[in-house]
């Protein structure tokens, strides 16, 4: 049986990542990493992050349904399907406590350059390609470390894409890796009967606030919604610096 304090910390963390998740169309893991990192088993939190933001994801994405286009998503979505196992492989041999930390400032320090530009540069080389790269780059990053959303999520905002657009492409990209990370999870064993249990006191909070923090997104425009992005993608660098120092100190 968990405990009211355990409970009460799903169920909150649940809350607040599930709200920026359905804002903004990811962070679900960042956030809800902050509440439960240092009270619930590293087994149950990998499965239970994924679940939360994959229910979270298709719940909202219908907001940018008409959006979808297999022709510009599906380079993303190929190049992250080769490049999880790549970073599946090279996990073993990388510090996982000193590749946060690295990532967590690039993050911190491209994040707080862009929030104080102007404008932000666009990028129009490269096409599918590119995309596909960049899908790559999010697969390895979601292998080893499960930060499938950096590196697509800056690179829509790069390219100059409509708030719509932008989470479109992002959100089928997430969606697609996290069913993929799911299904391994399932096969390995890794989703117990504590872990349900968790995903039951999880999902009501989260799947209500995702629906409330996608109506706020529709409010916002697509200059507010990129500063939103890097807000949030600089706030989860500290946080991701922050928990990894912590770790490295101990």
């Amino acid at each position: 049986m968990l405990s009211a304090d355990i409970a009460l910390l799903v169920i909150g963390g649940s809350a607040v990542a599930g709200f920026v998740s359905g804002l903004a169309g990811f962070a679900f893991g960042l956030v809800a990493m902050v509440f439960w990192a240092w009270a619930l088993p590293p087994q149950a939190i990998g499965p239970m992050l994924v679940v939360g933001s994959l229910v979270g994801q298709m719940l909202t994405v219908h907001t940018v349904r008409s959006q979808i286009r297999p022709k510009i998503i599906g380079p993303f979505i190929a190049g992250g399907i080769v490049g999880v196992p790549i970073g599946a492989t090279l996990l073993p041999f990388i510090d996982p406590v000193g590749f946060r930390i690295g990532a967590g400032l690039l993050m911190i320090v491209y994040c707080g350059v862009m929030l104080a530009a102007k404008d932000l540069p666009t990028v129009t080389a490269g096409g599918a390609w590119a995309d596909g790269g960049v899908g790559v780059v999010g697969g390895i990053l979601g292998g080893i470390a499960g930060l499938v959303g950096p590196a697509p999520t800056i690179w829509c905002m790069l390219r100059g894409h409509n708030k719509d657009t932008q989470r479109a492409i992002c959100q089928s990209f997430f969606i697609a890796m996290q069913s993929l990370t799911l299904v391994t999870y399932a096969l390995t064993g890794l989703i117990g009967k504590q872990t349900l249990v968790l995903f039951g006191w999880m999902l009501p909070s989260s799947l209500l606030f995702a629906w409330l923090g996608s109506r706020l997104y529709r409010r916002l425009s697509d200059t507010a919604f990129r500063r939103v992005l890097l807000a949030l993608l600089f706030a989860s660098g500290v946080a991701l610096l922050g928990s990894s120092l912590v770790h490295a100190i101990k």
